[in-house]
């Protein structure tokens, strides 16, 4: 799928294509969707994880959908209760108070609280709606609002290219937002102390290198 965007042939589609500073162009954003399904789903066609759902033993009580709504976080709250308003009596909508008892409590106890309060129907429900375009253009909607377009946002800020944009979005993706140390804010704030972004006068190579290197350093702490 990423040759298509990749190879582009003949003098018009050369005269045509973004430069390297217009990352708005959409074409960079299917690129950098198409890169974080690769890591989070196993395929870089992301419209084949509307549903996605399950337990995979990180802490955050069940993942789902194109960029991993967890139980335990509170995303998945937001997304259903935005899907709820979109389609009243929808499978999901039931759930919604048990979502809220879930955040409600402790973090540490939100895993085993998603199993006692969701199980056993929550998963094929969760199946069911994603075949309901409402749900998917939801989960789109959500995505954008939470995490594409902070990361585009800051991608302009900082004056990255293509490839920090694509970088920014999985790092928004993973870490969520906020501005603590392990989260997309936190994250982003401590590479440009260590090295100045391009909008600042900065090598773009070094500055992105420092970003990956601080979300390392918390993936490992993980």
């Amino acid at each position: 799928m990423p040759g298509r965007f990749w190879r582009r042939r003949g003098r018009q589609a050369s005269e045509e294509a973004p430069t390297r500073t217009d990352i708005a162009d959409p074409v960079y954003k299917e690129i950098a969707l198409q890169l974080t399904s690769t890591a989070e789903n196993s395929t870089p066609d992301w419209s084949t994880s509307f549903g996605y759902i399950e337990d995979i033993g990180d802490g955050r009580g069940y993942t789902g959908g194109l960029v991993g709504w967890c139980s335990g976080t509170g995303d998945m709250l937001e997304l259903v209760q935005a899907y709820t308003k979109a389609a009243r009596g929808n499978p999901l909508g039931r759930y919604l108070r048990l979502l809220e008892q879930i955040m409600d409590a402790a973090y540490e106890d939100r895993p085993a609280l998603s199993h006692r309060l969701l199980d056993p129907s929550f998963v094929a429900d969760w199946s069911s709606a994603a075949g309901d375009p409402a749900f998917q253009r939801t989960q789109q909607e959500e995505r954008d609002r939470v995490y594409w377009r902070p990361a585009l946002e800051e991608a302009v800020r900082d004056g990255v290219g293509p490839l920090g944009l694509a970088i920014y979005y999985d790092v928004s993706v993973n870490h969520g937002p906020g501005d603590d140390e392990e989260s997309f804010g936190g994250i982003l704030a401590a590479a440009r102390r260590a090295r100045r972004p391009p909008a600042r006068g900065g090598d773009e190579s070094k500055y992105l290198a420092a970003v990956v290197e601080t979300r390392v350093g918390i993936l490992k702490a993980w």
